[in-house]
């Protein structure tokens, strides 16, 4: 039965490439055809994903039939981890084709660029449930053909033009390190079948030897999933690409980034047979994280801003990963997905009403004492949510620092109600509020174990490079947590240079610019067709202007 179930995916995407298809006979405005099909196509899926997790449940997880020849085709999984990856890329691809139908109306393309929007839906569902190496390495390539489409879908546009190159760059780099590690790994099991491989190299775990090759193809997959995932400093394209209408920024940065971490799960098993290569991914991860954050918060465009997210979001994935968390890295992308699909959805609207309601600036930030109360409330807190549920640091580690940096950030909403005289109404609801929230991170994380346990390797014991790197993260956050609370009381002018360093992205973006030249890219004359082109798109007003180099323009929200 599952195996049946499993053809489900295959006949989704093809759902989404015929509607691709429908744009080339109805690529111009307010396309009916197109839209119609769209919506059928998208909500096809979704129905069909939604089916085969059911299934799951019942039959447990199988590889369908090989559709190819030679052991080479498609050849769809349905396991745990690619049924909750199969209805979150199909749920976000509902929400953001019914955007576009309204955002893209009047546009001169609307027909083409829904069909380019269906058919990159389709390679990412190809991807999430591939069953092969082959299938899921041709899937991985095509996600990011299809992706350059909608990147330059205002080709007049020249930042937007320069982050697709610096993407393309970029993602073909990735692609030679996959094609290099699944020919390895193919050598080594002896195998294309990810089921097979998983298996193989779980007996190899439980033997304490791997194959020849596996440690390289794992230090691959790291090269593969960091490219992706823009991470530092390979970051810049992302930032670069807010150009691209919404609906693709929301796509990007709600599914597509997200595959560095989910190819990391699907080799789960692979990755425990080289710490090495799971130590580097760490530490790019860490690094990452901490970059991104810092230069979140100092970002005063809302759509710049929700680009560092991600980068730091990615960047807290590939960490989690790194040290062995993989279920939490699924929930993460999850989360990550639903929260980011609809921030960038709705960034115009929060610009109107930041606008509308903007406060009178003023003295602000916690008292020192209350901020040290609030660290010491949520912390117990945590911790004793953390210990009835089972959570120990011999047992669960990751999962531990992740949740003392969830506690950090609850740490501001409980200083913020201990500051001052606040009535025991406002400490009551504060209080409970940090600690539902605490209680939720706990839950969640209970319940991906519980979904993901059977298909995933048992948690490594942390090697003394990984306990350094979590000692590092924690501390590392603690300071930014204590300066973001803090800093708003130290005299004007006091760290001046460290929040301009942070606001520019430690100018590590056009550093990058420089050296490979992609700025000089950019004629002088697109500047101008850039600037008619944003006046002149239907639905698309731009948004508050960073002080940022010319890799953060004016953007579209």
């Amino acid at each position: 039965m599952s195996a049946f179930l499993a053809a489900f995916y295959p006949v989704a995407a093809l759902l989404l490439a015929l509607a691709a298809g429908v744009s080339l006979v109805d690529p111009g405005r307010r396309p009916r055809l197109v839209l119609t099909a769209a919506r059928v196509a998208t909500l096809g899926a979704l129905a069909l994903s939604v089916v085969a997790g059911l299934g799951l449940i019942v039959g447990g997880p199988a590889t369908g039939a090989l559709i190819g020849v030679g052991g080479v085709g498609l050849s769809p999984r349905l396991d745990p981890l690619s049924a909750i990856m199969a209805c979150l890329v199909s749920f976000v691809g509902v929400i953001v084709t019914e955007f576009s139908r309204n955002y893209m109306d009047g546009d001169a393309r609307h027909g083409r660029f829904m069909g380019a929007l269906c058919l990159t839906l389709a390679a990412v569902l190809l991807l999430v449930t591939a069953g092969n190496l082959w299938h899921l390495v041709a899937a991985w390539i095509a996600t990011s053909l299809t992706l350059h489409r909608l990147l330059v879908f205002y080709a007049d546009r020249p930042i937007a033009v320069v982050a697709a190159r610096k993407k393309f760059l970029a993602a073909r780099a990735g692609d030679a390190a996959l094609i290099l590690a699944a020919l390895l790994l193919a050598r080594a099991f002896g195998t294309a079948d990810l089921a097979g491989i998983a298996e193989a190299a779980s007996a190899a775990a439980a033997a304490g030897s791997a194959p020849w090759g596996v440690a390289l193809a794992a230090g691959l997959i790291v090269i593969a999933a960091v490219l992706k995932s823009a991470q530092f400093p390979t970051h810049g394209w992302l930032l670069e690409v807010m150009e691209t209408p919404t609906p693709v920024s929301a796509l990007l940065h709600a599914g597509i980034v997200n595959a560095g971490g989910f190819l990391v799960v699907r080799f789960a098993d692979v990755m425990v047979l080289s710490l090495g290569a799971m130590t580097v991914l760490a530490v790019i991860g860490a690094v990452t994280a901490l970059f991104g954050c810092i230069a979140m918060l100092t970002q005063p465009s809302v759509k710049v801003s929700l680009a560092y997210s991600t980068v730091a979001q990615m960047g807290f994935m590939l960490l989690q990963c790194g040290l062995g968390a993989f279920s939490a890295a699924v929930l993460h992308i999850v989360a990550h997905s639903l929260y980011k699909a609809h921030a960038f959805l709705s960034a115009g609207s929060v610009v109107e009403t930041v606008r509308r309601s903007m406060p009178r600036p003023g003295p602000y930030g916690a008292h020192p004492a209350a901020f040290v109360a609030a660290l010491t409330l949520s912390l117990g807190l945590f911790l004793v949510i953390a210990t009835v549920a089972g959570l120990t640091p011999e047992t669960e580690p990751a999962i531990l620092l992740f949740g003392a940096i969830l506690v950090m950030g609850l740490t501001h909403l409980v200083s913020q109600g201990l500051t001052g005289k606040p009535g025991r109404e406002v400490v009551v609801r504060t209080v409970t509020t940090s600690g539902a929230l605490a209680l939720v991170y706990v839950g969640l994380q209970l319940g991906a174990h519980l979904l993901l346990d059977a298909m995933l390797p048992r948690p490594v014991e942390p090697t003394l490079a990984m306990q350094a790197v979590m000692a590092v993260v924690g501390g590392a956050f603690a300071l930014v947590t204590l300066a973001q609370a803090l800093g708003p009381r130290l005299a004007p002018g006091q760290g001046r240079w460290l929040y301009l360093l942070a606001a520019q992205g430690a100018y590590a973006n056009a550093y990058v610019n420089r050296r490979i030249g992609a700025l000089r890219q950019a004629p002088a004359r697109a500047h101008a067709a850039d600037a008619a082109s944003a006046s002149a798109t239907p639905g698309a007003v731009p948004t508050v202007s960073s002080h940022a180099p010319s890799a953060q323009s004016p953007l579209q929200s």
